[in-house]
Parts: structure tokens; C-alpha cells; sequence
């Protein structure tokens, strides 16, 4: 999930990869930086092809300047477009100091009014909270990150509580 706060922005993601109803690994990093520490990227879905999405942004950043909504857009193109990225089943949230988006296979650039993105198993639960904690607490944007995750994990059965958190 992704809350933007002011002038700060928080990444987090659960550690937990499943294969159906077996889990194969509690502790995944499933957000990262990249682009010289500018960019964070979070995804949900087949961990290879997430990696090998989050790689092809990196290059459509390189080619773009840094742009991320221009950069989020062309890659949205190539993965509606091109047949052997066509396949791939991930979601991503990227976001940088100004700007977050949801992107999906489909060709969905998102950019949400509120500031707040939420993806996979325990995505609504924890899009919920968020926006519930940031509504009717002071709680700083980290602290709602975290808070929001721990409560999508206590009720989604595919989200666990190793987190990785981010910050810009």
C-alpha cells in the first residue's frame, strides 16, 4: 500500500508469497527504490513478472528523464501491447515525491484523488484502514502505513505482518 501525508510518502508491503493456499515465504520484499533512490515500487502478483516489470520501468524512467507519468504510461503500453508482456499477472503501485499510481496489465494508469493505493490479497482491508486512520486519527503517515497494514494482516489469511516499509 501506498499513503501519501502532506509532503511525505510511505510505502509498505506484508512478506508473504503463496502458492494457492501454501505459503512458500514470509519474508519478500516486495517494495523497493529504484531509479537513484527517486521512485518506490510495490507489487502484488506473480513475483517474476513484478521484477521484470519494475526492471522495464527503471529503463522507461532512464528514457524518460525521471518522468513517472510518462514513464508509467508507456509502460503500461508495452505490457497491454506486447504479447510475451501481455502474459504477465502483477499489479504495481509506483510513486515518487509528487505523484502515486496504481498500473495493471490492462493498461490501467491510476492516480487516486486521496492519495491513498492499496493493492493484492490484503489490498481493500488495508485501503480501509488507511483511509480510516488517516479520517479520524493524528497518527503520523508512517505510523498509518503500518497500523493499516497490521490490521489488513490480521484479517486477510494472504497477508502477514513482515513488513517492508518505504519511505520518500
Amino acid at each position: 500500500m501506498c499513503v501519501r501525508k502532506g509532503d511525505r510518502v510511505v510505502m509498505a508491503a506484508d512478506g508473504q508469497v503463496t502458492f494457492g493456499t501454501t505459503v512458500l515465504k514470509s519474508r519478500a520484499k516486495k517494495v523497493r527504490k529504484i531509479y537513484h533512490n527517486r521512485v518506490m515500487v510495490g507489487f502484488a502478483g506473480a513475483s517474476a513478472d513484478a521484477i521484470t516489470l519494475m526492471m522495464r520501468l527503471e529503463s522507461k524512467l532512464e528514457e524518460y528523464g525521471g518522468n513517472l507519468a510518462r514513464a508509467v504510461v508507456e509502460l503500461a503500453k508495452d505490457w497491454r501491447m506486447d504479447k510475451a508482456l501481455r502474459r504477465l499477472e502483477a499489479f504495481m503501485i509506483v510513486a515518487d515525491r509528487e505523484r502515486s499510481f496504481l498500473v495493471s496489465g490492462t493498461g490501467d494508469v491510476i492516480e487516486p484523488d486521496d492519495g491513498v493505493i492499496a493493492i493484492g490479497s490484503g489490498g481493500a482491508f488495508a485501503l480501509s484502514a488507511a483511509k480510516a486512520l488517516l479520517r479520524h486519527s493524528d497518527l503520523d503517515v508512517r505510523d498509518v502505513v503500518v497500523e493499516a497494514m497490521k490490521i489488513a494482516a490480521s484479517i486477510c489469511i494472504y497477508t502477514n505482518e513482515n513488513l517492508v516499509v518505504e519511505e520518500l
